[in-house]
């Protein structure tokens, strides 16, 4: 599916597993150990930054902590706050806050109720080195050139992968699944994950987003180019006088326009979507000891505008650094953009996943902006520009869907957009930059609510990818903003990602004591043969995903909560594959969280005071409020209103305030409390303020719901968002009805509380909506194979 990994893979996988099962010992059949109950980031927090931990505890009360140094003194306590119940995890939680604490050392460990955390660190050093850690996985996965030791180690080094040398059936001259007529010559590139195919949609994203990840450090103060510069990687271009990034990143580039349709031939300029093996190869298998033919896919338009997107983006950047490839990418990327308009509709065939994954994308109108707009950045032509600014993602539209991955890269042009000069007005850039921002409040307000705090849409395959990818958008959000709530949201997102998650897991192979060991992955294979080696320090795990597509993962997962559907096993491939396009979001993620670690200054950890005098007034279906304002030790930067309905109902959240007055409109006949609290710049808040209760008279309810169908592949879908309009002048409890075709199933959902009955399914508000307000929830839906029905019949009431 298109937010979802496992489109890649395909349902050839079984096939597979089938023929690797003849070699490989079965996996353990125990339960996946969810370590101790103090979960922590067990690599490092950053001096000067918030510190959290989540504690498994059903008490409801709260507990005493205390954080000792490697010498076993305590150097800082406290209690604990109370959380309860996670949906996502299935624990009852309780939250530690040691940012008050802050000298940096190694070996911290945190006490709660006689449980001891695993050791970690206060320091910025294990992410200066995952800087590079997770840009080397590239150089690991290039195809076609021997990976030496002198850059890697002996364990690591192998020979060249995929060049006609026996048993190597490819890549110097491929043919086409379906005659063509021609063979390509496709080496180099990466090789896209645990397998041996090479795909246009997932170099392309991997390529932009280490180019980026330079080009920001060229228009953001302060940013960093020098950590990015030649001599930083190992690998052979080293010295070169080229940022050492960028060789890597050009890499993919080239590969992308080897995939280019020649002149003269049919589909000209449009990109094949992979090439891959004609069958699957058994785990392990070494990249030159592959013996599968090789083979091409068809063009499609997806691939084509990926090519478009890359290669425009690399003509701007290197025209300074090599004018002749500049000029190569340039021409390449105009006939890749015309080639696609002149066939929109060019889809991956969902049936061509044996040897290499699926990778379908029906909806390209995100890659017709996002190349488009590197397009017209890097041109400056009027024809480009009008392609942008006509389509219905400019000005951030794109967040209204989501972030960025391989399916949905709106995200990339906007990007671009917002951070390189262009000819787009002041206007045009500020709303682009303010879509950052609020699709960044967003993702906040959505780990909020969570015990184990994680900016994820969902949990499926690549969870972790799009935990990153999220962590990357808040990052720009505080690039374009300053804000600090943005920063703090990044290194909350690496909490997660580090250990602080159900199982006290780091998904980043060689980072913590609890880390990724058995990625699925061909090479990197130690579980099957201890000849070979684990996988090199870096590589980001895809992570829970309730899908639960491979067997060992059914086996030992199932009824799993989302977050909780993990396996560290090398044949779970569905939880536990690396992808390029997840370590290229981990690279990026890591360089600015690196970079930013090292400017960071005392955490603010002092909470403003609660506001005082709160008075409340009723004029026909608007609530005026006025109080005291707030001090703070640095400042306060606002206020949040919040209402409950009736003298017992819960509080929500309903508007926000700079100054000390708001008018509450649209409301409906009835009684409201109010409360209000203020925050400042590091995002702490106050306390409450005291309650008043007012009584408006007149009123009505209604509600609407649309339900947009965001992907589907043969065995599920995705629906989200389900947008629920509150059309009526009073404050609404809503619920949603409808109906899932025979034989389906809901598999996950999130921000609705979902019941199902049979095949009618119930999703009610976790939090009243007001008058004109909107809503939005998403689930995910299983299918039998061959199934094309969808959910029908939706209706709300409120």
């Amino acid at each position: 599916m298109r937010t979802h990994h496992s489109l890649r893979r395909g349902v050839a996988v079984a096939g597979a597993l089938a023929l690797a099962a003849t070699t490989l010992a079965p996996s353990a059949s125990a339960a996946p150990d969810t370590g101790p109950a103090v979960k922590v980031n067990q690599v490092a927090y950053v001096p000067g930054l918030p510190k959290h931990a989540t504690v498994v505890n059903g008490s409801t009360s709260p507990a005493a902590w205390a954080l000792r140094n490697a010498s076993g003194t305590t150097v800082a306590s406290g209690q604990t706050s109370v959380r309860g119940a996670d949906s996502l995890s299935g624990d009852t939680v309780h939250v530690v806050d040691f940012s008050s604490f802050d000298t940096p050392g190694t070996g911290y460990v945190l006490s709660v109720a006689g449980s001891d955390s695993t050791p970690f660190d206060i320091s910025a050093d294990p992410l200066e080195r995952l800087r590079y850690d997770s840009l080397a996985f590239f150089y690991h996965q290039r195809s076609g050139t021997p990976i030496l030791a002198e850059h890697v180690g002996s364990r690591y080094a192998r020979p060249a992968g995929h060049l006609n040398v026996s048993p190597n059936q490819g890549d110097n001259g491929v043919a086409c699944r379906v005659s063509c007529g021609y063979t390509s010559d496709v080496r180099g590139g990466w090789y896209d994950a645990g397998d041996h195919g090479k795909y246009g949609v997932n170099t392309g994203i991997a390529a932009w987003q280490l180019i980026n990840e330079y080009e920001r450090t060229l228009y953001v103060t302060g940013a960093d180019r020098a950590a990015l510069g030649d001599g930083t990687l190992a690998i052979p271009e080293r010295g070169n006088g080229v940022p050492d990034i960028l060789d890597e990143a050009r890499w993919g580039v080239e590969f992308l326009m080897r995939m280019q349709v020649p002149p003269g031939r049919a589909d000209a300029g449009m990109v094949r979507h992979k090439v891959s093996d004609e069958n699957w190869t058994a785990l392990p298998t070494r990249p030159d000891q592959d013996p599968q033919p090789r083979l091409l896919s068809a063009v499609t338009t997806a691939a084509t505008l990926n090519l478009a997107a890359v290669a425009a983006q690399a003509a701007r950047v290197w025209r300074t650094i090599d004018a002749d490839f500049a000029s190569r990418a340039l021409t390449a990327a105009q006939r890749a953009y015309t080639a696609a308009k002149a066939a929109p509709a060019r889809y991956a065939d969902p049936d061509d996943g044996n040897g290499g994954g699926t990778y379908v994308d029906n909806n390209v109108t995100d890659e017709f902006f996002w190349a488009a707009a590197e397009l017209f950045t890097t041109t400056g032509s009027s024809g480009y520009r009008a392609d942008v600014t006509g389509s219905s993602m400019f000005r951030g539209r794109g967040f209204e869907q989501g972030g960025f991955d391989w399916w949905w890269t709106a995200g990339l042009g906007d990007t671009t957009l917002a951070l390189v000069p262009n000819g787009l007005s002041a206007s045009d850039v500020s709303a682009t930059r303010a879509a950052f921002a609020s699709y960044g409040d967003r993702l906040l307000d959505r780990a909020s609510t969570q015990g184990y705090p994680a900016p994820a849409s969902g949990y499926y395959w690549g969870s972790n990818g799009v935990v990153a990818n999220a962590a990357n958008v808040l990052a720009l959000a505080h690039d374009f903003t300053g804000q600090a709530k943005y920063r703090n949201g990044v290194y909350q997102a690496l909490d997660y990602l580090f250990g602080r998650n159900p199982f006290n897991h780091s998904y980043v192979t060689g980072y913590g004591e609890r880390a990724t060991r058995n990625s699925h992955h061909r090479f990197w294979a130690n579980q099957l043969d201890p000849s070979l080696p684990t996988p090199p320090p870096g590589a980001l795990a895809g992570g829970p995903n309730a899908d639960l597509q491979d067997p060992v993962a059914q086996a030992q997962l199932a009824g799993c909560k989302p977050q909780k559907c993990y396996l560290d096993d090398i044949n779970a491939w569905s939880v536990n594959e690396v992808a390029l396009n997840w370590n290229s979001a981990l690279a990026w993620l890591s360089a600015w969280a690196a970079e930013e670690a090292g400017s960071g200054s005392p955490a603010d950890t002092t909470a403003p005071s609660a506001p005082s005098g709160l008075t409340a007034s009723a004029s026909g279906g608007s609530v005026s409020l006025s109080w005291g304002a707030s001090t703070d030790d640095v400042g306060v930067t606002g206020y949040d209103v919040l209402r409950a309905t009736g003298t017992s109902g819960p509080f929500d959240r309903v508007g926000t305030a700079s100054g000390t007055s708001h008018t509450d409109s649209g409301l409906g006949a009835g009684t409201y409390r109010y409360q209000v609290r203020a925050r400042d710049a590091a995002g702490n808040t106050s306390p409450v303020s005291s309650a008043v209760t007012v009584t408006v008279p007149g009123g009505g309810s209604g509600c609407t719901v649309v339900a947009t169908t965001q992907t589907r592949w043969g065995t599920g879908y995705v629906v989200q968002p389900v947008r629920v309009t509150n059309t009526g002048t009073s404050t609404i409890t809503w619920s949603v009805a409808f109906t899932l075709p025979s034989g389906h199933s809901i598999t996950g959902s999130w921000n609705a509380a979902v019941t199902t009955s049979g095949q009618a399914v119930t999703a009610r508000a976790t939090r009243s909506l007001a008058p004109g307000a909107t809503a939005e929830f998403g689930f995910q839906g299983s299918r039998p194979d061959g199934s094309t029905a969808l959910p029908s019949g939706y209706t709300c009431t409120g």
